[in-house]
């Protein structure tokens, strides 16, 4: 959680928030339900150590309905969280930042792509971080064996990152956890149950401490990019080369 007082921030008068976004769900035996909220915070936190942003509390319950058959989860509707992140951009900007960057920790929380997209089709400045990209440009940092496709949950990225930001969270067990499931075609219809009793898709046994740090550090590199993007007049945005976005 964010510890700075209202006088740091007005004395920091960042143009750009940082809203970390998670989920509460299964993570197999070893990972706790927070993961993900967990992920996002720990990107977060390394991004304001090194830029000029206003770190926001996390969001801590997505959109996790593909893992409903384990106990443990709790989810939040697409519009819900469209709502949530909308509003939090309102009352945002109405006390200094002028954009927000979201940091999502949960693939599934798909409608994300949905709220930044609109949003900056209105003329609301926002980003969503790290996209596919970053991420496959982070896990060759970092010497990941896996990809992301079938590293897709509780694997090897998953427990890298925590090892290295938050290993008390990280119970035995990950070291024989492996599961693979690359033909995933109906997961949307099915849910993660037909494809894993473990909760597990990817390689949790090759996660280390180190690969962690060299994948948070190659995201704290590309993070750069997008306060550029947010620091241009929104024209000038909007006319960037794909290449450039």
């Amino acid at each position: 959680m964010p510890t700075a007082t209202s006088t740091e921030e007005r004395e920091r008068n960042a143009s750009v928030a940082i809203l970390p976004v998670g989920s509460f769900e299964q993570h197999g035996d070893f990972l706790p339900l927070a993961t993900d909220t967990v992920v996002a915070c720990a990107i977060s936190r390394e991004l304001a150590d090194v830029y000029p942003v206003r770190l926001l509390p996390p969001v801590s319950i997505g959109c996790s309905h593909e893992h409903s058959a384990w106990p443990g989860t709790v989810s939040i509707s697409a519009r819900t969280l469209y709502a949530i992140v909308s509003d939090i951009y309102d009352s945002l900007t109405r006390s200094g930042p002028e954009a927000l960057v979201i940091v999502n920790g949960h693939g599934g929380n798909y409608v994300l792509s949905n709220v930044v997209q609109e949003a900056n089709a209105e003329g609301r400045r926002m980003a969503l971080y790290p996209q596919s990209d970053d991420w496959k440009e982070a896990r060759q940092a970092g010497h990941l064996t896996t990809n992301h496709h079938e590293d897709m949950h509780a694997g090897e990225l998953e427990v890298s990152i925590l090892l290295h930001s938050a290993p008390e969270l990280v119970r035995d067990g990950y070291q024989s956890a492996d599961h693979l499931a690359d033909d995933r075609r109906h997961l949307l219809t099915t849910g993660m149950q037909a494809y894993t009793e473990n909760g597990v898709i990817g390689r949790p046994s090759l996660g280390t401490a180190e690969k962690g740090k060299a994948v948070l550090d190659s995201l704290v590199r590309n993070f750069a990019a997008v306060l550029r993007l947010l620091d241009e007049p929104p024209d000038a945005a909007n006319s960037l080369p794909n290449s450039a976005i």
